[in-house]
């Protein structure tokens, strides 16, 4: 993947400075400083809409007061094979994830309710996140870079976020198409193809390497997902071995989706952790509207036809979009503290949920083997970072040792770096 557009800096520490001394070339457009990319910011050069999660430190030429080793100093800052549980940000990113997987156990209610008045319009049901999401991230990124640095950046960077949001599109479209025809044991299975995914192309790619507790986390992780699918075996609750139509079809439909997933969310980590936040979920949004869109035109006409209207479906669509533009706004959050590997394991526990939250609201019964399946997952992410330093997986291998080519914001290492605290956040 090649190196990204330039980012003007924003130095919050000096902003009287930096408009005293302006750049002799303050007419530079936004593509023009993409030649600046991989020199040090300055804050001396700051356009009127800047990235404010990029910012120097004390507006010297090099990151940091030009210490190479200032990352170091903070990964090193907590001592121990539980070095990592001592800091705040352990048990940020274990409720984080509880949190992401609740939203999409949400998504699933109100998906299941809509389908209970006889709407299922999936590429729709996306389609309205994807354009909240545009409206809200969209505008304040046309806001801080202005309508030609906006225009300037999609020129030159949309290019990736199409096939960003392509693949998102795609995963999400695939997987319901998965269940119409496969069991839901059989997609389900085929789901933890992201996870291998994701930790292959990470390995071979980004260059992240695996601690052996991590790899230990992971399975049992895994082996936490197997009892809950066992326990839903036995019960019959995932359609045991009933396929709703052509068994193939959705086994194939499954493993499309859970590749394009896997795939968003590498993707997804690579862009945050070099990219604000608002630029990222703005641009999938923008992208998301235009091929959801496409696809509901094409495909969902016939679905559209027969749909149910009232106002309870209105009340499930609007439910459902604000749990999901919820779980895309904070999504990037963890991939940053933590990593894709991390974000798919948490999501593990979302069948625990979906049963929780189904005992009122479709009388379902918890079965014996669930509890045992959710400690045991939980017990997998708790062991997946024994004997990781302070920073966890939010130091990025492809980012260099002092981060210099990320970004620096909201739960980035090259935040906390700057801070010199390992807790730091913003």
């Amino acid at each position: 993947m090649s190196t990204p557009y330039s980012r003007p800096s924003y130095d919050r520490t000096d902003t009287h400075n930096a408009h005293e001394e302006p750049s002799k070339n303050t007419t530079t457009t936004y593509l023009q400083k993409a030649e600046d990319l991989e020199g040090p910011p300055s804050s001396a050069s700051s356009p009127k809409h800047a990235f404010p999660e990029i910012i120097g430190v004390d507006g010297s030429e090099r990151p940091f007061g030009g210490r190479v080793d200032a990352v170091d100093e903070v990964d090193n800052s907590k001592k121990g094979w539980f070095a990592y549980f001592k800091t705040r940000n352990f048990w940020i990113i274990l409720c984080l994830g509880q949190m992401l997987s609740l939203c999409d156990t949400g998504t699933n209610i109100f998906s299941e309710y809509l389908a209970d008045e006889g709407t299922s319009i999936p590429a729709f049901q996306n389609m309205l996140n994807y354009i909240l999401l545009m409206l809200v991230y969209g505008s304040w990124t046309v806001y801080k870079y202005g309508i030609k640095g906006w225009a300037q950046m999609v020129y030159r960077d949309g290019w990736r976020y199409l096939i960003y949001s392509f693949m998102d599109v795609q995963g999400n479209y695939f997987t319901v198409l998965a269940y119409r025809y496969t069991t839901i044991l059989s997609a389900q299975l085929i789901n933890f193809w992201a996870i291998v995914l994701v930790v292959t192309i990470s390995f071979l790619f980004l260059k992240v390497r695996y601690h052996p507790t991590q790899v230990a986390g992971i399975l049992i992780c895994v082996g936490g997902m197997g009892i809950l699918l066992a326990s839903d075996h036995i019960t019959g609750s995932n359609g045991g071995d009933i396929s709703r139509g052509n068994q193939l079809k959705g086994d194939l439909f499954a493993l499309g989706g859970a590749t394009f997933y896997g795939l968003t969310n590498i993707a997804e980590e690579y862009l945050v952790s070099k990219r604000p936040l608002y630029e990222v979920v703005g641009q999938i949004g923008f992208w998301g509207t235009i091929i959801s869109g496409a696809q509901t035109g094409i495909f969902d006409r016939p679905a559209w036809r027969s749909a149910t209207w009232n106002g309870a479906v209105g009340g499930y669509l609007v439910g459902y979009t604000l749990i999901l533009s919820l779980f895309y706004s904070t999504a990037p959050i963890m991939f940053r503290m933590a990593s894709a590997a991390f974000f798919n394991i948490s999501l593990l526990t979302g069948n625990f949920w979906g049963v929780v939250t189904g005992i009122q609201l479709f009388h379902l019964h918890v079965h014996w083997m669930y509890p045992i399946a959710f400690v045991c997952i939980i017990g997998g992410l708790i062991i997946y970072f024994v004997g990781r330093k302070a920073l966890g997986d939010a130091r990025k291998p492809w980012l260099g040792r002092n981060q210099e080519e990320g970004v620096s914001g909201v739960g980035t290492a090259r935040k906390k770096a700057e801070r010199g605290d390992v807790n730091a956040l913003v």
